[in-house]
């Protein structure tokens, strides 16, 4: 539906733990006591994607850094400010 041409396929690259020590509503927790099935990175496999368009970090960049990244990565490959986008 959106075209290869403006699909941009961002991998938010976080270590398991770093997710566990922010989960707010505890749901990692949760799922480490077999509470909840079928949890992603716990009991059931995480695939990372094979070929994204940009990875960034959260475990040693800020939101506001990761931001300016993807927006760079955007204006470098001229999709923002395309119509609908940005």
């Amino acid at each position: 539906m959106v075209g290869a041409d403006r699909f941009v396929l961002v991998y938010i690259d976080t270590p398991l733990e770093v997710c566990e020590q922010r989960d707010p509503k505890g749901m990692y927790a949760r799922a480490r006591r077999g509470d909840l099935r079928g949890f992603t990175g716990i009991d059931d496999p995480y695939e990372p994607p094979r070929t994204p368009d940009l990875v960034v970090t959260t475990a040693d960049r800020g939101g506001e850094d990761n931001a300016r990244t993807i927006l760079g990565y955007l204006d470098r490959t001229r999709l923002l400010g395309q119509e609908g986008v940005g």
